[in-house]
C-alpha cells in the first residue's frame, strides 16, 4: 500500500490539513513546519496523487500541444520543452499531429478532445482569424507559430520580422548583395513565411538594396527536399545568388546540400542562413547560422499562460509576449567558431 498523507503527518507529528497544505504549496506555513513536513515526506518516499488532486479542482491534469509536423525536429525539440514546463505544474502533455491540414486543425482547435484535455497549445498553419473566432470550445487556447490572428486568445511568438531583418543584415554585413529567401509559399498573404519574407525586404532595402523579387524562391512545402529543390530551380535559371536566407532550417540544409553538388563553395560562392536552430544545424560538414527562437521561453509562457487562465483568475486578453532570440554565427557564413549573438526581446 502506498503512503497516505495521514502517514506522513502521524510521522511529522501535525495534522493532515498541515501536510496537505505543503504538498499542495498554500502559502501561510512556516518555513519550520514546511521543513518539518518535507522530511517526513523524503523520509517515507511519498508522492502525491496528482489524478486526485487534478480532479478535485474538475480538472483532467492533461493538456494539449498540437503541431503540424512529428518529422520536422524544432517541433520535436519544442515539444520537449513543453513537456519538461507542464511537468513543473504538474500537467501532463498529449501531444497531437495535424499534418499542417485546415480540416485536423479545425478539429483540434473545436475540442474534439475537450473530454480529455483541460487546454490546448495550438501551432497553426492554414486556420483564420474567422475559423477562431467561430469556436466555441471553452477550454483554454494559446496559439504559437508565425501566423498573426486578431482574436482573443495568447498567442507566444518570437518577433520574426526583426529576427529575419538581422539575419539578412548579418550577411549584408559580410558583403553579400544578392539574397536570395527560399520558402515562400504562393496563396493568401498570411501565409508561415510572410513576417520572415517581410524581414528580408526590409532590411534589404534599409540597407540600400533593392529587393529583387526573382531571388524569392516558392517551396511546395517546409523540408529538406524542398529546399534542395528550390535551390536547383534558382540556379537552373540563371539567377544565382551570393547568399541566402532560408525560412527554415530544414529548407536551408537542403539548399546546402543542391549547392555543394553544383560544384559550389559554402560560404566562398553562396552564403546560407538558417531558422529554427535544430539539432542538425550544428552537425553538417558546413554548420548552418542561424536564428535560434528561445524554445524553453515559448514552452514556458505557452503553459504558464494556461494554467493561468485555468486558475479562474482574471487575466487580460488577448497577451502576445515576445520570447527572445539568437543569431548563432557558424560556417555557412563565417568560418570559424560559431558566436551567439542575443536578442532577448
Amino acid at each position: 500500500m502506498g503512503v497516505s498523507l495521514k502517514d506522513v503527518a502521524q510521522r511529522a507529528g501535525v495534522s493532515i490539513k498541515t501536510v496537505s497544505n505543503v504538498v499542495n504549496n498554500y502559502q501561510h506555513v512556516t518555513p519550520a513546519m514546511r521543513a518539518k513536513v518535507q522530511q517526513a515526506i523524503d523520509e517515507l518516499g511519498y508522492r502525491p496523487n496528482l489524478t486526485a488532486r487534478h480532479l478535485r479542482k474538475g480538472r483532467t491534469g492533461i493538456i494539449a500541444l498540437a503541431v503540424p509536423e512529428f518529422g520536422n525536429p524544432y517541433f520535436a525539440e519544442l515539444a520537449g520543452a513543453v513537456v519538461d514546463a507542464a511537468a513543473r505544474h504538474d500537467y501532463t502533455v498529449l501531444v497531437d499531429h495535424t499534418a499542417g491540414l485546415r480540416e485536423k486543425e479545425l478539429l483540434v482547435s473545436q475540442g474534439f478532445r475537450s473530454h480529455v484535455i483541460d487546454g490546448l497549445i495550438l501551432s497553426p498553419i492554414h486556420l483564420e482569424t474567422e475559423d477562431l473566432m467561430a469556436r466555441t470550445e471553452t477550454a483554454p487556447l494559446v496559439l504559437l507559430g508565425e501566423r498573426e490572428y486578431e482574436a482573443p486568445y495568447d498567442h507566444i511568438a518570437i518577433d520574426n520580422v526583426a529576427a529575419a531583418r538581422d539575419a539578412v543584415r548579418h550577411l549584408v554585413d559580410h558583403g553579400h548583395r544578392r539574397i536570395a529567401f527560399l520558402g515562400s509559399r504562393t496563396g493568401r498573404e498570411r501565409q508561415p513565411a510572410h513576417l520572415r519574407l517581410r524581414g528580408w525586404r526590409e532590411e534589404l532595402a534599409a540597407s540600400g538594396i533593392v529587393p529583387d523579387e526573382s531571388l524569392v524562391v516558392v517551396t511546395d512545402g517546409y523540408g529538406r527536399e524542398d529546399g534542395a529543390a528550390g535551390m536547383a530551380a534558382l540556379l537552373d535559371r540563371g539567377e544565382r545568388p551570393d547568399a541566402v536566407f532560408a525560412y527554415n532550417d530544414l529548407i536551408a540544409i537542403g539548399a546546402m546540400r543542391t549547392i555543394t553538388a553544383r560544384g559550389l563553395r559554402i560560404p566562398d560562392d553562396i552564403a546560407v542562413v538558417g531558422f529554427d536552430d535544430i539539432e542538425e544545424s550544428s552537425y553538417g560538414t558546413t554548420t548552418l547560422t542561424t536564428i535560434a527562437p528561445d524554445k524553453e521561453a515559448i514552452a514556458r509562457l505557452a503553459v504558464d499562460s494556461l494554467v493561468e487562465r485555468l486558475s479562474g483568475k482574471p487575466v487580460a486578453e488577448p497577451r502576445r509576449p515576445r520570447p527572445g532570440y539568437r543569431l548563432i554565427v557558424r560556417e555557412s557564413t563565417a568560418p570559424g567558431p560559431a558566436t551567439a549573438l542575443p536578442k532577448d526581446l
